[in-house]
């Protein structure tokens, strides 16, 4: 929060103790505070009307001022000693300079307005952070877990890495863990925002807050309750809440700024009452601008926008760190989406087999298995599970970006892409199985290739859908693979991009960023651990599948947590609206200010009604800044629908 607003530095800061006291409306002491001051001063006036005598009717209206003003006028003072002035500095001079000039009842009337907009502007900033911090309140009370074969039942905190827990259909999960025994469907809606139940089984790794579904299971701890996933994200959301982005940025250094040329104008009005003769008109005038000048609804503008829309992604799946992310992700005109693990499900599976001269389809899987069995790449996995025989290849190194080499029987073998390999008769085999989409790896035997295998990672299925809806709301979209130009134009072509760039090694990702983001506002979309350059180099970078993955988390400026790429554009189209919101709330805010002074300065509003104007407008602003928090909680897409217009950036 801006200094320039009045809001103590207590109440403002996330994830306070403060905060966290606020936990209804009326619990928030400044509510209360304009609740009894409200009360008092209808009493006063009441009295007032039915004639009742002035000592009875002043001392309410004192009271009334002295209640509300206790729940800014300290802080002030605070900030005051700390030499920084803000809006409550504003409302104090010109609270004081009411009494001054006999107006109790204005300045109980401005003490009581100003204490419910601040009671407000606290109630909706703890309420969204709190829907962010209600993550944690998807772990459960107590956990069962098996030691020395007895059930115990403990509080999570107790849990340590290597405890057995036993989790029972319908229970969630208490910390994060890796199943031992036992198969289920896993609910992870909560977490990553997908409403389709997972399989998992043995050595699966599951999360906290997770529902267990349809079986009973033996979990192996491997987190603490206070390190687990839940707490992780939202630990991490809430330290990046104080990133700013550029709107924010505005409209802090504006009422910064606003907040000392208006003392410096209100000055200036009260000489000037001096050289015409009228003081006391002139002085009266001037506390009125100051309150018409304040820019409390700017300052307040931009945070309540950025707490609510941040906190509502992170309850379905997607985590934005902050409103400098939150702000970028908004205007993004360019999507980079890597293919593997992005646009394709990163489950590789073998598809064709192409042999030359004896040899046969089993002996080139084996030979492919005996050289790819230490290895952790996808296509390894692949292959190794296309076949269970594997040929005792020995002394196996790795050619980087090349391919993989060995012994077998004293003949060097070799197994890699083509043109490390030269595909001699497969040649027209490993161009059909690039045009099918595929990616042909090469076998060589003594120095003559023996057959090509063809490994496919098949599109997500949602994968169409998607790049249709972001054409549709007018983004380019761009395809960035390692893999060769013929299989990814084929894999381009199925999902309906045309900007397709093969053959990249990490930096060439990085290199191709910085010419799209040239032109346009563009966005990196990728794993976060394969992609780190181009998704460091992005304006915004955003991880995909990151639950669980700490780097993803700790480096991309946006996580989906999920694998489902629906999200994506769910999550920019909710950066987009937010983005309006906030220029809505800064527009709202700096028109107010300049209709409102020329019309305390001539005198056509008096202090009261510049006081009640401009905190229901700021209220006004604090309701639209509130709407950033709504968002679907699934957005199933339909290609047959129209997306949304595309606005202009600004």
């Amino acid at each position: 929060m801006s200094d320039a607003c009045g809001c103590s530095d207590e109440t403002m800061a996330p994830g306070t103790a403060g905060e966290e006291k606020a936990e209804g409306f009326w619990q928030v002491r400044e509510v209360r505070a304009a609740a009894v001051s409200g009360v008092l001063l209808l009493a006063g006036w009441i009295t007032s009307l039915v004639g009742g005598p002035q000592w009875l009717t002043l001392p309410l209206e004192i009271i009334a001022l002295l209640v509300a003003a206790w729940t800014f006028v300290p802080s002030t003072l605070r900030s005051l000693v700390r030499g920084k002035i803000g809006v409550g500095t504003l409302m104090t001079i010109a609270a004081v300079g009411a009494v001054l000039l006999g107006q109790i009842e204005e300045a109980a009337m401005l003490a009581f307005l100003y204490a419910i907009s601040e009671g407000l502007e606290e109630y909706s900033l703890a309420k969204t952070r709190r829907g962010l911090r209600a993550l944690l309140d998807l772990v459960p009370a107590e956990a069962t877990v098996l030691r020395h074969g007895t059930q115990f039942t403990v509080s999570p905190a107790e849990l340590v890495p290597g405890d057995r827990m036993v989790v029972r259909p319908g229970e969630r999960l208490a910390t994060d863990g890796r199943i031992v025994t036992g198969r289920t469907s896993l609910d992870t809606s909560a977490l990553t925002g997908e409403s389709v139940p997972v399989e998992a089984g043995p050595g699966t790794e599951v999360w906290a807050g997770s529902i267990n579904g349809t079986g009973p299971l033996e979990v192996e701890v491997t987190s603490t309750a206070e390190n687990n996933s839940l707490a992780r994200i939202v630990h991490i959301v809430e330290a990046e809440q104080s990133r700013k982005g550029p709107g924010q940025r505005l409209a802090d250094s504006i009422a910064k700024r606003l907040v000392p040329g208006i003392l410096i104008v209100a000055g200036l009005i009260i000489v000037f009452g001096f050289i015409v003769g009228e003081p006391v008109l002139w002085f009266e005038r001037a506390l009125v601008v100051l309150v018409a000048a304040s820019p409390c609804a700017l300052a307040i503008s931009v945070p309540v926008t950025v707490v609510a829309s941040v906190g509502a992604a992170s309850r379905i799946g997607v985590l934005i760190k902050g409103g400098g992310a939150l702000e970028t992700l908004g205007r993004i005109r360019t999507i980079a989406l890597d293919k593997t693990g992005t646009l394709t499900r990163n489950q590789p599976a073998v598809i064709d087999v192409a042999t030359a001269g004896p040899a046969t389809r089993t002996q080139v899987l084996a030979l492919a298995a005996g050289l790819e069995e230490r290895s952790e790449h996808p296509l390894a996995r692949a292959i190794l599970a296309a076949t269970p025989d594997r040929a005792n290849v020995t002394d196996v190194d790795t050619v980087p970006g090349a391919g993989l080499e060995g012994l077998l029987d004293g003949q060097k073998v070799r197994l890699g892409r083509p043109g490390w390999i030269e595909p001699g008769e497969l040649a027209a085999d490993v161009e059909r199985m690039q045009r099918a989409g595929a990616t042909a790896v090469l076998i060589e035997q003594d120095g003559q290739v023996v057959g090509a295998v063809a490994v496919r990672d098949e599109l997500r299925p949602e994968a169409r859908e998607v790049i249709a809806r972001l054409t549709r709301s007018g983004y380019t979209t761009v395809m960035l693979t390692g893999d060769n130009t013929i299989t990814a134009n084929a894999l381009g072509k199925d999902a309906g991009i045309t900007e397709v760039h093969a053959d990249l090694r990490p930096e060439d990702k990085a290199d191709i960023i910085r010419r799209l983001k040239a032109n346009r506002p563009t966005a990196m979309v990728g794993d976060g651990v394969n992609d780190a350059p181009a998704l460091a180099t992005a304006d915004t970078g955003i991880a995909m599948g990151a639950m669980g993955t700490d780097v993803a988390i700790e480096t991309a400026d946006v996580a989906l947590m999920g694998e489902d790429l629906n999200h994506l554009p769910q999550v920019l189209d909710h950066a987009r609206r937010t983005r309006r919101i906030m220029l809505q709330n800064v527009g709202l805010s700096l028109l107010l200010i300049a209709l409102l002074i020329p019309l305390a300065l001539f005198g056509i509003l008096g202090l009261a009604a510049v006081v009640l104007i401009h905190e229901l407008a700021e209220i006004l602003v604090i309701a639209n800044g509130v709407r950033a928090g709504r968002i679907a909680r699934k957005n199933q897409l339909d290609a047959r629908q129209p997306g949304p217009v595309l606005e202009p950036a600004a």
